[in-house]
């Protein structure tokens, strides 16, 4: 497949063509979405505790007679059906990521990859570079090339000016190609790619 790579100001700057055997893809809807869990499992805290009746600070003795007192014969004011007793069956601190083998996150990589270029959602720029880290500036840039939401993905390092103009800019993101991953690229319309990240991404599934 080939494509044109344009400049942040809009104008051709030749073309690039891209791997089948990365972009070429039929994409796997159940690939992408065993990725896209393992990514946001492992995002999740699980620090949510409640106190079972063990944990509660309240007396264990026993209420009242066994018999004659005319309620039921309980036994502690921590037991979990009064007011103020420990919780039934609530969360506990754990762990919620799951396993994911390598190779099928690197399989959902190039799948993700292969659908956006399926989509015609794929844009190659030159490069991703300003002289001033001025967010109006790039913003302009931005809306001559229609990007309004879209995931720009850079070489090893990212422009600091270019990062720091694009952090305010709503509905973009901005990573190295090292922090690529499945879940941001279905979650922006646009991928916009460099040369250097095309080169590092070849040279990683070689």
């Amino acid at each position: 497949m080939e494509l044109k790579v344009t400049t942040l100001d809009g104008k051709e700057s030749g073309s690039v063509q891209l791997s089948d055997a990365i972009f070429g893809l039929n994409p796997r809807k159940d690939i992408l979405q065993r990725c896209v869990v393992w990514q946001l499992s492992r995002r999740q805290a699980g620090t949510h505790k409640v106190k079972n009746r063990s944990e509660i600070a309240r007396t264990g003795k026993k209420l009242g007679k066994q018999k004659g007192g005319g309620t039921a014969r309980h036994g502690s004011q921590r037991a979990n059906l009064f007011r103020g007793g420990g919780r039934s069956f609530g969360p506990l601190v754990r762990s919620h990521a799951i396993e994911l083998p390598k190779k099928v996150r690197a399989l959902a990589l190039r799948h993700a990859l292969s659908s956006k270029a399926k989509d015609g959602g794929i844009v190659v720029i030159d490069q991703a570079s300003l002289k001033d880290g001025k967010t109006k500036a790039l913003k302009e840039q931005f809306g001559k090339l229609g990007f309004v939401n879209a995931l720009i993905i850079d070489g090893a390092s990212v422009d600091e000016n270019f990062a720091r103009a694009a952090r305010n800019v709503p509905q973009i993101d901005v990573l190295p190609v090292q922090g690529i991953n499945v879940y941001d690229i279905m979650r922006r319309q646009k991928l916009v790619l460099t040369k250097a990240a095309l080169d590092a991404l070849e040279a990683r599934f070689k």
